[in-house]
């Protein structure tokens, strides 16, 4: 089963609300809704909770993130991705240096759509920072759909 990583910061923002709207998009997509996507953080403490604007802006998206609890990247979460996704180049530079071995299958979530910037980190602002994040992530995700399709399915042959 293709597995996709998404990675942020402290995991508490970014990355729950591509999961949340990854997974939702695959359940509408018949012939991939057995894949997984799971996220984590470069720089976070195991266990907490999405940032409640983080939860309300997918709620009204109809997708619950409620059950959210930050990880830190592991090495196995690295090994087995088929595809990790990333908001920002600093998140990238980090995964390189820290799992050499992984960075071919390391993206921008920006990338999906043809581009290359860093997606802002809406932590500690204000509803409408989330809202406003949550709006371009569901943009990025529809839009780069079709490519990370098939950067997985390259991936998953590989495996």
């Amino acid at each position: 089963m293709p597995v996709i990583l998404v990675v942020c910061t402290g995991n508490l923002c970014r990355s729950p609300m591509v999961a949340g709207l990854l997974r939702e998009q695959l359940s509408r997509d018949t012939g991939r809704r057995d894949w997984r996507v799971v996220s984590a953080g470069v720089w976070t403490e195991d266990g907490r909770p999405a940032s409640p604007y983080a939860v309300d802006e997918m709620a009204l998206r109809g997708i619950d993130i409620g059950d959210h609890r930050s990880r830190n990247i592991t090495r196995q979460m690295m090994a087995e991705a088929d595809l990790v996704l990333v908001m920002t180049r600093q998140h990238a530079s980090a995964l390189g240096a820290a799992f050499p071995e992984y960075l071919h299958k390391v993206y921008l979530l920006s990338e999906m759509v043809g581009l290359e910037y860093d997606i802002q980190d809406p932590y500690g602002g204000t509803r409408g920072d989330y809202a406003r994040t949550a709006q371009e992530l569901s943009a990025l995700i529809e839009k780069g759909y079709d490519r990370i399709v098939s950067l997985v399915e390259k991936g998953a042959s590989q495996h």
